[in-house]
């Protein structure tokens, strides 16, 4: 199964042009300064605080830390979080 997928996916990418962070399963992270981050993809939620974010990825984790933290939204597969970043870092 897992080679079809390896097979099947750079097709998928080249002729239905679908964006590379889907089709791999990657997340996608939108910063506007040190005030807001917006990530897609993401695989649920595993820390909050109001200095650090946690969320799970298909292959690790996204670590956010700051400080005033506020979670405006937060959806199945998105989250907008609000206050001061200072660090977003990859765990594997």
């Amino acid at each position: 199964m897992k080679k079809w997928h390896q097979r099947i996916r750079p097709l998928l990418r080249k002729y239905f042009d679908l964006p590379s962070d889907v089709l791999l399963e990657l997340p996608r992270i939108t910063m506007i300064g040190q005030l807001h981050v917006y990530i897609e993809n993401h695989k649920g939620l595993a820390v909050f605080t109001d200095t650090e974010l946690r969320l799970k990825m298909a292959k690790g984790y996204i670590q956010i830390q700051g400080s005033s933290f506020v979670l405006k939204t937060m959806l199945p597969e998105e989250i907008l979080l609000e206050g001061t970043i200072s660090e977003v870092k990859f765990i594997p």
